[in-house]
């Protein structure tokens, strides 16, 4: 026998898979037999998932790469903007759009009459 089956699940288009494992999913739900996660089985999956991850150093070795230059970039663009003059305190900085929309990257003060809430009596 030469070619493909026409049979079977595997043979079937994916979003006819799909459709069938989504009702033994909601089928085993209604039931009461369908397995959920504890979260100690969760974190031991996860652990060794992780652990099977760590295992390639070359993998490991660019996620390191990556998060370096990412961390040189962003030190980079900081001090050109401090050369430039755009110091802020700290890296939340907010962004308020005007009616023009145009953005501003000043920090946000508070307002000069803050509304205050129905029935809240104003202190002394």
């Amino acid at each position: 026998m030469s070619g493909k089956s026409k049979r079977g699940f595997a043979s079937m288009d994916p979003s006819r898979q799909r459709d069938i494992a989504s009702k033994g999913g909601k089928a085993a739900h209604a039931k009461g037999t369908a397995h959920e996660w504890t979260a100690d089985e969760a974190r031991r999956a996860g652990r060794k998932g992780g652990e099977v991850v760590s295992r390639d150093r070359a993998h490991m070795e660019a996620i390191g790469r990556a998060g370096g230059e990412a961390r040189g970039r962003a030190r980079q663009l900081a001090a050109q903007q401090a050369a430039n003059g755009a110091r802020f305190q700290d890296r939340e900085t907010s962004v308020t759009v005007s009616r023009e929309g145009i953005p501003s990257m000043t920090p946000r003060q508070q307002p000069i009459n803050p509304v205050r809430p129905m029935g809240v009596a104003e202190l002394p």
